[in-house]
């Protein structure tokens, strides 16, 4: 089958710079949600057509398996279909999707497929408020005839509740014929796609209808309000599969997932959580309040305390998180690791047991198992221009404001100090020290506020 995507809107509504199609929900573009849904139809062509911003389109939504059609004028749903024609293989049926109607699902595509399949089907919807979108009239026998829109609608006309989502599927071998004959004396000027309805009546092609599982299905964007509802309806779809899969969750409407979460059983998560690209939740895995995850795998076990900000990180079973850690890229840690609050990790392997549980900087280190690293110590692995390595190795205790001069390695079961400065390596099962021997200054007076 061929599908062509509509996607040269302007959306002056949004009231942005960025073309409407581009804008996201869940983290993806409204335009990419209708591009992985037709990829799971298999196509044979695949045609997306842009006109606003169109470079941008292009460039942003580029893949080998999509070709592309300029709508340079927008001149109505039936022009922009016209412009795809060249790319269509006219021995297949033409499926027409809309780049702003982001969530219509697969199963709901098939079935309007099954439905057109020795003619025209188009999906539609029953609305208690039809308002603004196109009629389907039928005869006496529930035969459809045609499709009028809103602004050429008769008062009876107006009144019909089934209205027509725009997603339809049609023979492509009579489509150039029956676009060739379109007109645009209508109210808005344009040729419409729906008119071809009328004229499959005319030829006595059959003409049905499919319906999809939830109104949300067929939703469009065409202004920020718009935009912000479907994102909304959309994160609580998702919330509602989670919550049948058995996640707990405080509050469905609190969570927003921006790629794909995957989950054992008995997993927990607390409101204002935001997980974006692959996130994986090992069983009985609990996440506290206002998390943030970015391409995370979390260990079977592991307790998430709220505040927490984990990016391109890996996390052993049985951890205690925070509250206000930050993982950063290239962090893995083992088994039974606590990483308190106000912690920060980058690009660092930290071993089994091992606890940095306040206000501590570790990055480009490698960790040991069973270290203890103390409150305020800092790898110092920044020179400025380059990047160095600092080594803890096993059983190693760190007291408190200690910095660690990369690159250096403290050797097994060595203990550093409070408020070391090591730019040695330090030597194993031994105490270093670096600091002033204690002095106190007699007759020493503290400074006074000078009065005004």
């Amino acid at each position: 089958m061929n599908i062509v995507i509509l996607a040269a809107g302007q959306g002056k509504r949004m009231h942005s710079n960025l073309p409407k199609v581009l804008h996201p929900v869940a983290g993806k573009s409204l335009a990419q949600h209708v591009i992985d849904t037709a990829r799971t139809l298999a196509p044979e062509k695949l045609i997306v057509v842009y006109g606003h911003g169109g470079d941008v389109v292009k460039s942003t939504l580029a893949a080998p398996d999509i070709a592309w059609a300029e709508q340079a004028q927008q001149l109505g749903t039936g022009h922009a279909v016209a412009q795809a024609l060249p790319e269509l293989g006219p021995a297949a049926q033409t499926l027409v999707l809309y780049g702003d109607v982001p969530l219509t699902t697969a199963a709901t595509l098939k079935r309007l497929l099954q439905a057109g399949k020795d003619g025209l089907a188009i999906l539609t919807v029953d609305l208690a408020d039809p308002s603004g979108y196109g009629r389907i009239v039928r005869d006496a026998t529930g035969q459809v005839q045609r499709i009028v829109e809103q602004k050429d609608a008769s008062e009876a006309e107006k009144s019909i509740g089934e209205i027509n989502t725009g997603i339809m599927v049609m023979p492509t071998a009579r489509l150039a014929d029956w676009l060739g004959k379109l007109k645009n004396d209508n109210a808005q000027g344009e040729y419409y796609l729906t008119d071809i309805v009328a004229l499959a009546v005319s030829e006595g092609l059959p003409v049905r209808t499919a319906q999809p599982a939830g109104e949300w299905e067929v939703l469009g964007v065409n202004s920020k309000v718009q935009l912000a509802e479907l994102e909304r309806q959309h994160q609580r779809n998702i919330a509602d599969q989670l919550l049948v899969a058995g996640v707990r969750l405080a509050d469905p409407a609190r969570i927003d997932i921006r790629g794909e979460l995957t989950h054992g059983r008995d997993v927990s998560i607390d409101v204002g959580c935001v997980f974006e690209g692959k996130v994986e939740l090992a069983d009985a895995v609990e996440v506290g309040p206002y998390c943030v995850m970015k391409n995370v795998k979390v260990g079977a076990g592991t307790r998430i305390a709220a505040f927490c900000h984990f990016e391109d990180a890996v996390i052993g079973p049985d951890g205690v998180l925070g509250p206000y850690a930050r993982l950063r890229p290239g962090t893995e840690l083992g088994p039974e690791v606590h990483i308190g609050n106000f912690v920060e990790v980058k690009k660092s392997i930290i071993g089994a047991q091992s606890k940095a549980n306040h206000l501590a900087y570790i990055g480009d280190a490698e960790i040991g198992q069973r270290v203890n690293v103390g409150a305020g110590t800092i790898t110092c692995n920044y020179d400025g221009a380059n990047k160095f390595k600092t080594v803890i190795e096993d059983d190693v205790f760190i007291g408190s404001d200690t910095q660690l001069v990369a690159p250096v390695t403290v050797g097994r079961g060595a203990t550093l100090g409070a408020g070391t400065t090591l730019t040695r390596d330090a030597p194993p099962e031994a105490l270093t020290v670096s600091r002033p021997k204690q002095v106190t200054l007699t007759g020493w007076q503290r400074p006074q506020k000078v009065k005004k």
